[in-house]
């Protein structure tokens, strides 16, 4: 019976790969990992000192209110309205005046259970005053049809209430009719209630810059871009790597 030999090894497979010869490739092309994780950090260090802060503007105005705690109009409804149509005709007229697009972005919101239009740009500030321009723009062309339906509804209010007058009128002529001039006369109350307690939209702020930068400190993108040059650096130190072993084997075929 044969024994087997002492100290016998496993094969060892060509297409094995050891760390040992991870390491080996990565010096060998360590040259192509420091140019490359130096220029990322370069490039992120001279972002993060030469770019432009960014500020966050924000307009506010209150919609139109009726007696009874709702709005004239809908907030959902007006949002909708000013970012399907309000807001690409500004960006459609700056870029026919400036020959280029806004350079910064709006959004607007309803903040939940407000009556509350809260509009919002972020922008450098180079740019405040034309951002200051275009939230206005909005702002006004927003009162302008808050007041419009505000006088439609005054006026529809008054109506009935000169109506309920001319019906009082002729009750009183009537007999029997206490009932009906009092259920009158009450309706005629709440309606004139209804149109003193009217409140106009507001505007409470626009463009209001905030006190503090938005995004990222200059310190932090530093350290992203110092973590993506590692990467970078040792993906494609083995990315080399692997085009010289192609081009050796090509030119020994």
């Amino acid at each position: 019976m044969v024994e087997p030999l002492q100290g016998a090894s496993r094969p060892q497979h060509d297409d094995e790969i050891s760390l040992v010869d991870l390491a080996v490739t990565f010096l060998k092309r360590r040259r192509v990992f420091y140019v490359v994780f130096i220029l990322v950090t370069f490039v992120g260090a001279a972002y993060a000192i030469f770019a432009p802060e960014k500020y966050e503007y924000v307009t506010l105005a209150k919609l139109a209110e009726k007696s009874s705690g709702e709005y004239i109009e809908e907030p959902s409804a007006v949002i909708a309205e000013l970012e399907s149509l309000w807001l690409p005709d500004l960006q459609a007229n700056y870029h026919a005046e400036n020959d280029r697009s806004l350079p910064f972005g709006i959004t607007a919101k309803n903040p939940e259970n407000t009556g509350l239009v809260r509009i919002v740009s972020e922008a450098s500030e180079s740019a405040g005053a034309i951002v200051e321009e275009a939230h206005r723009e909005l702002v006004e062309r927003l009162e302008l049809q808050q007041a419009r339906a505000v006088s439609t509804l005054r006026n529809s209010l008054e109506r009935q209430i000169v109506s309920l007058d001319s019906t009082i009128e002729i009750l009183e002529g009537g007999q029997n009719t206490g009932e009906a001039i009092a259920s009158a006369v009450e309706t005629q109350l709440s309606l004139e209630a209804d149109l003193e307690a009217l409140a106009p939209f507001e505007t409470l702020v626009i463009s209001r810059q905030s006190g503090t930068s938005t995004g990222p400190a200059g310190s932090l993108i530093i350290v992203l871009a110092g973590l993506l040059g590692l990467m970078a650096g040792v993906f494609l130190a083995f990315f080399a790597e692997f085009i010289g072993l192609v081009r050796s084997q090509v030119a020994g075929e």
